[in-house]
């Protein structure tokens, strides 16, 4: 394969992985130099891959998660399947997996069985209360992470029901949890020379940024509830509706920044009103004083109210549609976007990194792959078969 640079430039990392979390680690560590190579199965497809109603090698989710990654076929239903995948990974630094709770022990690659091939092996092993304890058997998405983690709970209007996170939250906080542990033990290895297990919890790597809400009760006396936009030292502080059901996203600090924001609405009468004469009595009637700014922010444009509020010193931004963020020049002139190359799109934008590294940053410029367009890398260069041995393993169906 060809040399794309990087910190990472070197390290392979195979994936027994699917959906969201597992897939999010890998592509993390792609984006750092790493070869990602990825297990897969026609008879036992990754999800992604048929989200969309579309053909396999199309599916938006697949293609949106798994760029620069390498796809090889192999049934591990087969002992010569299992066989095969042991190989790969001995030729790994890393073996990533988000697979059902004890399907790695049943076929074999637990970490103990996997050290015998590979002594100084990282393994980080992604499941939702990760992989012992009274939970450990139980598997779930994204949603069951974040209800699970405590944060659902927090996240709502003031005085409704939660209404809970992005589906996708979970899952690319899991995996992004999961790539800086590896990061962290190939650190540990280079040091040392020993492989690590990497046991990670999606419910508890959630859990982590409940902040200082998890601990409020001991503290205070009082559950945390779902406040919306409240804190308890600004106001206002919120998003505000503006012309064509856009947003504005306003946080005054203090008194200068109250009366500024005053100015550029043009309503003075509400820096002498009583009810809003200072952050006590602001915070005490906030709901009548959002009510009120609403009123005078819906005529305008949310970015050019927005720009207004900033150059009068009153921290504004224009809270962004997907559209607004596809759209950005700032996040284009910045490289948030990359474009690749896929075998059926063409040339398309990405999300890439969200760190610039130089020198030697790696080449991030291929798309997600077909379902195992690398079979031959992996197969033939890799593993050292000949031609006329894996055409019989095609044949019988172990490389599936």
């Amino acid at each position: 394969m060809r040399d794309r640079g990087g910190p990472l430039k070197g390290i392979r990392v195979v994936e027994l992985t699917k959906v969201w979390a597992g897939p999010y680690a890998g592509k993390l560590l792609a984006h750092l130099g790493a070869e990602v190579i990825k297990i897969e199965s026609r008879s036992n497809l990754d999800e992604m891959r048929a989200y969309g109603g579309v053909d396999i090698d199309a599916a938006p989710y697949f293609l949106s998660i798994n760029q620069e990654i390498l796809s090889v076929q192999v049934n591990m239903k087969t002992g010569e399947g299992l066989d095969l995948v042991k190989r790969m990974i001995a030729t790994a630094d890393i073996l990533i997996d988000n697979i059902r709770p004890g399907a790695m022990e049943r076929s074999g690659l637990d970490y103990e069985s996997l050290k015998a091939i590979k002594p100084d092996l990282i393994q980080c092993s992604i499941k939702m209360w990760g992989t012992d304890g009274p939970l450990g058997y139980q598997t779930g998405y994204a949603p069951c992470f974040a209800a699970l983690s405590g944060l659902t709970a927090l996240v709502g209007h003031e005085g409704e029901t939660p209404r809970g996170m992005n589906i996708r939250y979970g899952d690319s906080t899991a995996g992004a949890c999961a790539a800086l542990a590896c990061v962290a033990a190939l650190h540990h290895r280079e040091s040392t020379g020993e492989g690590q297990f990497i046991d990670l919890s999606a419910v508890e790597a959630m859990t982590s940024l409940v902040g200082d809400s998890l601990f409020a009760w001991s503290v205070t006396g009082e559950v945390p509830q779902a406040d919306g936009n409240f804190h308890p030292e600004m106001c206002p502080h919120g998003a505000y509706p503006c012309a064509q059901e856009a947003w504005t996203s306003i946080a005054v600090a203090n008194e200068g920044e109250w009366r500024a924001l005053c100015e550029v609405l043009e309503t003075p009468a509400l820096t002498v009103d009583p009810r809003f004469a200072s952050l006590a009595e602001r915070l005490a009637n906030r709901h009548l004083l959002d009510a009120e700014l609403g009123a005078l922010t819906r005529p305008h444009d949310a970015a050019e109210l927005a720009e207004k509020l900033r150059k009068a010193g009153v921290p504004a931004f224009k809270s962004m549609s997907s559209l607004d963020l596809a759209t950005d020049g700032f996040l284009w002139a910045r490289e948030a976007y990359r474009m690749v190359s896929d075998h059926r799109t063409g040339t398309r934008p990405i999300i890439g990194p969200s760190w610039r590294i130089d020198p030697d940053p790696p080449l991030i410029e291929r798309g997600a792959p077909l379902l195992g367009e690398h079979n031959a890398y992996v197969y033939r260069e890799l593993l050292g078969l000949r031609e006329d041995e894996m055409d019989d393993l095609i044949a019988r169906k172990v490389i599936d």
